[in-house]
């Protein structure tokens, strides 16, 4: 489960927040206060569970009292027909709390289905597969570890933990080596500890990139899979390497096979079909 515990409460308050409102107005008029019920999750898609740990979470935000039985653990394989838990308290609250619960263990666990997918065309290879900051606002950290969960890997978090040099700030700058001299700077006045990445768009500026050098990590952005094979040439290992744009299924291993140490894939979590599950009561 990802670590920081505080940050969930609060992304599951304000969800709650934003669902619930003044409360649930529909099962609080058609379902006496003293109901009790049991439920269940069923999984109706094969795929990557992810999110069970979240539902809880939300269950027990939403009613202290209820009881969670989980079956299947995040990450497990799942088939049509499964059951990732069980929850029993007052009928009330398993219906209040549906819905979020569900839209988080549907986003999360299609997420952690794609990514595994992708991660199995990498089998046998070093490469690995990595998210972006494409993500849903105030979803990043159930996305991301939803990626982790699937067998991929995550790039940074946000803007503030790690240096990455894209293309504005390239053109902004004046150009590869001012960027790369200018984070340097920027470092070591601040005292920050920050891995450097720089993208580059073409082999003038990685030519400029590696005699400038001062970074840990390069991006090749939108190179075809013969000049990527070039490009590590190039390098030899002096830094590890990055492909990033245009890459599909279909053209995911041939970049691997290039010898590329990450490969970053937006649409693991910006384009995604969630995974069909249900809570159904069980009466």
């Amino acid at each position: 489960m990802i670590s920081d515990s505080e940050s969930i409460d609060t992304l599951i308050e304000l969800a709650i927040t934003e669902d619930l409102g003044s409360g649930d107005h529909t099962s609080m008029a058609t379902i006496p206060h003293t109901s009790y019920g049991k439920a269940k999750l069923l999984i109706k898609e094969a795929g990557i569970i992810a999110g069970i740990s979240v539902a809880h979470k939300v269950f027990s935000k939403i009613d202290p009292e209820i009881v969670f039985y989980p079956i299947i653990a995040d990450g497990s394989k799942v088939n049509s027909g499964d059951i990732g838990f069980y929850v029993e308290g007052k009928s009330i609250s398993l219906l209040s709390a549906e819905r979020l619960a569900l839209n988080f263990l549907q986003r999360m666990s299609g997420i952690a289905t794609k990514t595994n997918q992708l991660v199995q065309l990498l089998d046998g290879l070093q490469t690995k597969l990595l998210d972006t900051r494409k993500t849903t606002p105030n979803m990043r950290i159930f996305e991301k570890e939803a990626v982790r969960l699937g067998g991929g890997h995550n790039h940074r978090f946000g803007l503030f933990d790690m240096i990455l040099i894209k293309n504005n700030h390239i053109d902004f700058a004046g150009g590869v080596t001012k960027a790369l001299f200018a984070c340097r700077k920027y470092l070591e006045m601040n005292e920050l500890n920050l891995k450097i990445e720089i993208e580059v768009r073409d082999f003038d500026e990685l030519s400029e990139a590696l005699v400038t050098g001062g970074f840990q990590r390069i991006m090749l952005d939108n190179f075809t899979v013969d000049q990527m094979q070039k490009a590590i040439s190039l390098i030899e290992g002096r830094f590890e390497t990055e492909a990033s744009g245009g890459i599909t299924e279909a053209t995911l291993r041939a970049y691997a096979e290039t010898g590329v140490d990450f490969i970053s894939v937006g649409a693991l979590t910006h384009h995604i079909k969630s995974l069909d599950m249900s809570l159904r009561a069980m009466v």
